[in-house]
C-alpha cells in the first residue's frame, strides 16, 4: 500500500504540475448544474427560486469579499482557511483560489457577548394534549476560548429533550429569531404530511420573526431528532438539533439499565479558533460535505459521564455532523446494541463498535466492570488522498469515569443475556414474502460537474481509480472547499427512465410495500458514502450486496457505501408527499433528493 501510494504520489503530482499553469477546463466536465437558492429564498434547492448565479468556479476576491467582516470568521485575502492534513501539500492549481460564494456567519455585526450564553439540552416530558415553544435564536458559545455567535433552540445546544410516551400528540410552536428562514423537520416521525417541516413540499419557510404551529404525533417508541429544512448546512451546523425519546408503555421494552444519557455527535470546522464561513449563496464543501475539525459532544468538546462499578449505562446515540460518519466504542467495555431509528432490533447483539452516517441513532447498553476510566472513542481509517495510504485515526469524545461503589441493583445477568424481540419480528412478518421480490424502483447515486477547478479535475481522474468504501475525514480539503453548488450537482438517478432527484415522478398508492434498489455508483466524479434519508415512512434494510440481512431492524436512515446495492422495504402506511434524500447536509442543498408520493385512496380528503 505504501508504495502503490508513494507512485501514486508521484503521478498526482505529474498531472497537477501541468493544472497549475493551464488556467481552465471545458472538456469531460458537463454543464454547471443550477446553484441552491440563497438563505433568503423559499424552498428546498433544487426545487425553485435557483437563477442568476453564473459558472465560475471561483474567485480572486478574499473569504470576506462581498460583505463585512463577522465575527469568527476568516479575514479578507485569507488564502486556505483551513489547515491540510499531515503530508498533504495544497494542489499548485489551488492556490489563491477562494469559493465563488459570498461568505456567511450568524450574527453578522452582534457582538456575542451580548447574546445570552448556549446552556445544555433541558428534558421537556411532554403528554398528549401539551404545548412546547420551541424558538431558533442566536446564542453565545464559546469555542477554542473564543466567544462566537451560533443559534440554539430555547437557548440550548442541543435543544431541549423532549420526551414523550408512544402515541402521544404534541403542539409545536415553533418561533424563527434567526437571520435565516427557517423551519422544524421530525426526523423519523409518522406524523401527518402537513406537518413534516419540509419548506417548498409541506409548508412555506418561516421567515425571520414569524411563527409556524406543527402537531406532532408520535407513533412509534424510539429515538428521533428535531433539525431544520432549511439550509441545513448552516442551521444544523450551528446549532440548530435536539432529541426526541418517545417511550413504549411497556417497561420492559429495552433491557434494564442503571441509568441512561443521550450522545449527539457533532463536529465543527474551525481554524485554531475561527469559524470557517458558510457559503451565503449557496453551500462550499460541495464534494464531500463540510467535515469539521473540531469533534463535539452535546455541544461540547469532551462529555463526562459517571458511574459505578459493574452499571450498566444505556446510551442514546444520535449523529447530527453534516457529513461526518462515526465509529464509536467504549474501550474495552462491553456492549450491545437494542435499537436503531424507528424500532427495536429483532434480536440483541454484542457489537465491538457501532457505525453511525449521518442522521442515523442508536441506542446500546454498556457494562463498566472495573473502576477507572473509559473512553468514548471515535476510530476510524482516514485517507490520505495525496499519498494513497491509510492511518488510523482516533478522537476521544468523552470519558466514562467508574468508582467503587458496586451497581445496585446488579444487572450484570440481564446485560449478558441478548434478548429476542418477538413483537418485532411477528411485526415485520407480514413483509417478509415481499423481501425476494423485485426491485420497484432502482436508482443510482452518482453527480455531475460543471466549472470546477483544472487541477481539482485532473485529481480526481486519477484518484478515483482507487475508492474507499466510507471516508471518514476530509483528505482534500483544499479541492472540497472550493467546490460550491455552483459546480457540483448530486443526483440520485432513477435508472429506467435517466430522470433525476425532482423530476422524478415516484407515485405509489398507500398501503403499498414498495421494494427499492439503490446502487452508489463508484465511477463518479467523487464516489463517496451516501446516508439515504426517507421522511414519514418507515423501511428494512432487507439486503446489502445480495447478502440478506439476518437482524432486522425498522430504519428511516440507511448508509450506503461506494460499490455497494442496497435492497429496501418500505412500509408506503403514510400518505403524503415524502422527501428522500442524501443526508449529508451539502449533497442535500445540491440536489440530492426526490419525492416519495404516497397517494391516499381515490376519493379520500388528505392535506
Amino acid at each position: 500500500m505504501r508504495v502503490a501510494g508513494r507512485v501514486r504520489a508521484a503521478v498526482i503530482g505529474a498531472a497537477l504540475a501541468v493544472a497549475s499553469v493551464i488556467p481552465t477546463l471545458t472538456r469531460g466536465q458537463q454543464p454547471p448544474p443550477k446553484p441552491a437558492p440563497p438563505p433568503g429564498t423559499s424552498g428546498m434547492s433544487g426545487m425553485s427560486g435557483m437563477s442568476g448565479m453564473g459558472p465560475d468556479s471561483t474567485s480572486k476576491q478574499g473569504p470576506g469579499a462581498g460583505g463585512t467582516a463577522m465575527p469568527g470568521m476568516a479575514m479578507p485575502g485569507m488564502a486556505m482557511p483551513i489547515p491540510m492534513p499531515p503530508g498533504m501539500p495544497m494542489v499548485p492549481g489551488l492556490v489563491g483560489l477562494t469559493p465563488g460564494v459570498a461568505p456567511f456567519l450568524p450574527g453578522a455585526g452582534v457582538n456575542p457577548m451580548r447574546l445570552p450564553e448556549a446552556k445544555p439540552a433541558a428534558t421537556m416530558r411532554l403528554k398528549t394534549g401539551d404545548t412546547l415553544d420551541l424558538t431558533a435564536m442566536l446564542v453565545r458559545r464559546t469555542i477554542k476560548g473564543r466567544q462566537v455567535a451560533m443559534y440554539g433552540y430555547n437557548g440550548q445546544v442541543p435543544g431541549p429533550l423532549i420526551r414523550v410516551p408512544q402515541n402521544a400528540t404534541i403542539v409545536v410552536r415553533f418561533h424563527n429569531r434567526i437571520d435565516l428562514p427557517s423551519a422544524v423537520h421530525w426526523h423519523g416521525v409518522r406524523l401527518d404530511n402537513r406537518y413534516d417541516g419540509t419548506p417548498g413540499v409541506t409548508q412555506a419557510p418561516v421567515e425571520p420573526g414569524d411563527s409556524f404551529e406543527y402537531r406532532v404525533h408520535f407513533p412509534d417508541a424510539g429515538l428521533y431528532w428535531y433539525h431544520p429544512h432549511v439550509r441545513e448546512d448552516i442551521e444544523q451546523a450551528m446549532g440548530l438539533f435536539g432529541n426526541m425519546i418517545v417511550d413504549s408503555p411497556d417497561s420492559a421494552y429495552y433491557s434494564p439499565a442503571n441509568r441512561e444519557q443521550t450522545l449527539v455527535l457533532d463536529d465543527l470546522l474551525v481554524n485554531a479558533d475561527t469559524l470557517i464561513p458558510f457559503g451565503r449563496e449557496g453551500p462550499d464543501f460541495a464534494l464531500m460535505g463540510r467535515v469539521g475539525s473540531l469533534v463535539l459532544v452535546n455541544g461540547g468538546t469532551r462529555d463526562t459521564v459517571h458511574a459505578h462499578s459493574g452499571e450498566v449505562v444505556r446510551f442514546y446515540l444520535t449523529n447530527v455532523a453534516s457529513s461526518r460518519t462515526f465509529n464509536v466504542s467504549f474501550g474495552d467495555a462491553p456492549m450491545k446494541v437494542l435499537a436503531s431509528d424507528v424500532s427495536r432490533f429483532e434480536h440483541e447483539e454484542r457489537v465491538p463498535s457501532v457505525v453511525m452516517a449521518p442522521a442515523e441513532r442508536y441506542i446500546i447498553e454498556v457494562r463498566f466492570d472495573h473502576p477507572g476510566q473509559y473512553a468514548l472513542v471515535n476510530s476510524v481509517q482516514a485517507i490520505n488522498h495525496y499519498k494513497g495510504e491509510f492511518d488510523p485515526e482516533v478522537d476521544t469524545l468523552g470519558i466514562v469515569t467508574v468508582d467503587a461503589a458496586p451497581a445496585t441493583p446488579d444487572y450484570g445477568h440481564e446485560f449478558a443475556t441478548l434478548r429476542a424481540n418477538p413483537a418485532v419480528s411477528k411485526d415485520i412478518d407480514r413483509f417478509r414474502p415481499y423481501f425476494n421480490k423485485a426491485p420497484d424502483k432502482r436508482f443510482t447515486l452518482t453527480m455531475s460537474t460543471g466549472g470546477l477547478p483544472l487541477a481539482t479535475v485532473q485529481f480526481m481522474d486519477i484518484d478515483t481509480a482507487y475508492y474507499a468504501p466510507v471516508e471518514w475525514v476530509d483528505a482534500m480539503p483544499d479541492m472540497n472547499w472550493l467546490s460550491t453548488s455552483r459546480q457540483v450537482h448530486w443526483l440520485i438517478r432513477d435508472q429506467a427512465t435517466g430522470k433525476d432527484n425532482m423530476d422524478i415522478d415516484w407515485h405509489v398508492p398507500v398501503g403499498s410495500i414498495v421494494k427499492v434498489q439503490i446502487f452508489n455508483d463508484p465511477k463518479s466524479f467523487h464516489p463517496m458514502q451516501h446516508p439515504i434519508h426517507l421522511h414519514g415512512q418507515r423501511m428494512l434494510v432487507v439486503a446489502r450486496d445480495g447478502v440478506a440481512t439476518r437482524d432486522l431492524v425498522w430504519k428511516d436512515t440507511v448508509i450506503i457505501p461506494v460499490g455497494s446495492t442496497v435492497d429496501l422495504l418500505i412500509d408506503a402506511s403514510n400518505p403524503g408527499v415524502w422527501m428522500m434524500h442524501c443526508h449529508i447536509a451539502e449533497h442535500l442543498e445540491s440536489g440530492m433528493m426526490t419525492a416519495l408520493r404516497v397517494d391516499p385512496p381515490a376519493g379520500a380528503a388528505h392535506q
